[in-house]
């Protein structure tokens, strides 16, 4: 399942790419993509999963940059 999400208070090109290598690295997700200029995050992740790969990806995200909101 692929799904975009918008960001709040992404602050920099450079914690958009730590999210996104971060993401990445997360167990069921086949492909992550976290624009800066657009404040969007698009996710591919296991469909059986998703809700739970989602609540990982949010406490992966506040890691790397503590201000910043996922809009689901």
């Amino acid at each position: 399942m692929k799904k975009i999400y918008k960001l709040e208070d992404l602050d920099c090109a450079n914690c958009a790419a730590k999210m996104e290598r971060a993401v990445q690295k997360i167990d069921g997700v086949n492909s992550a993509n976290v624009s800066f200029m657009t404040q969007r995050m698009t996710i591919d992740a296991d469909d059986n999963r998703f809700d739970e790969i989602m609540n990982e990806v949010v406490k992966v995200c506040r890691k790397v940059e503590p201000d910043c909101r996922i809009i689901r």
